[in-house]
């Protein structure tokens, strides 16, 4: 069905290139295959509009409405949806390169394997959404709202989430590589497998998360609290964790060598079988801490002795 809409024709494989769309009323509009590149579509309401495979780069969707709209494969790349609402939207494999999403609200959003590599994720909503397999690399979601995403294998590499919220989140075999999470809520987030070599996770909050073999080579973990949280055969190799909590942490065969754990808390911890060859524990805590079969050859104890 064509629709006419500011003398433009509203069809599938329209050409809309630059068209002026400003407040429109495209709700349910069948736009597959449609080029709207630069196109201004401030304010307008596209809810449940059918974009796939539709051209969007570089337009302008500031504060547009597109609740439920199908965007499957659509190019947004470099296009503003500052403060746009994608609530339960479609987004798989949807490019959003560029983009500019800040404060936008996607909660529900379906992003599977969309490339947002990038993009301002400034404070945008994405509770719920899914994200699994989803390109993030350089991306910036400082402040974002990730509680109980879908991010599974999802790449974040060197992307900022300072602050981001990501209670409950499951971030299975994500790679989070040289990522920053300082003072990220990770609270009960599953990052089994992840990969967080080189990320900064100062200050960050990771009560009760699941970190079973996960790559933390390198990564900063100064102030972080990860009491009650899995870190079974995790790789902390070299790994700075001064002044953590790991109270009732769980870091059996985990790899702590030549690790900082100066002054941390590591009370009643489980570090049966561990690796700490070579590790700092200048001023830890260790009371009720169960080192059973752990090999502390060159470890500096908290006393500030060298073990055998």
């Amino acid at each position: 069905m064509v629709m006419e809409v500011n003398g433009y024709k509203v069809k599938p494989n329209a050409n809309l290139i630059d068209a002026n769309l400003k407040g429109a009323d495209l709700k349910g509009a069948l736009l597959t295959d449609a080029i709207l590149m630069d196109a201004n579509l401030t304010g307008a309401s596209l809810e449940g509009a059918n974009l796939a495979d539709a051209d969007l780069s570089g337009a302008n969707l500031t504060r547009a409405n597109l609740c439920d709209a199908i965007l499957t494969g659509a190019n947004l790349a470099d296009a503003d949806l500052k403060g746009a609402i994608l609530v339960n939207a479609y987004l798989v494999l949807a490019k959003l390169t560029r983009a500019d999403l800040t404060g936008a609200s996607l909660e529900g959003a379906n992003l599977t394997d969309a490339d947002l590599t990038y993009s301002d994720l400034t404070d945008a909503d994405l509770t719920n959404a899914n994200l699994k397999g989803a390109k993030l690399t350089d991306a910036d979601l400082e402040g974002a709202d990730l509680v109980d995403a879908d991010l599974e294998g999802a790449n974040f590499t060197d992307a900022n989430l300072t602050e981001t919220n990501l209670y409950g989140a499951d971030l299975t075999n994500a790679n989070l590589k040289g990522a920053k999470l300082t003072d990220a809520d990770l609270e009960g987030a599953n990052l089994k497998g992840a990969n967080l070599k080189g990320a900064d996770l100062t200050r960050a909050n990771l009560y009760n998360a699941i970190l079973t073999g996960a790559n933390l080579y390198g990564a900063k973990l100064t102030d972080a609290k990860l009491t009650g949280a899995d870190l079974t055969d995790a790789d902390l190799t070299d790994a700075v964790l001064r002044d953590a909590y790991l109270v009732l942490a769980k870091l059996t065969g985990a790899d702590l060598r030549d690790a900082d754990l100066t002054d941390a808390d590591l009370s009643f911890t489980d570090l049966t079988g561990a690796y700490l060859e070579g590790a700092k524990l200048t001023g830890a805590d260790l009371r009720d801490a169960d080192l059973t079969g752990a090999d502390l050859t060159g470890a500096t104890m908290p006393d500030g002795t060298i073990h055998d």
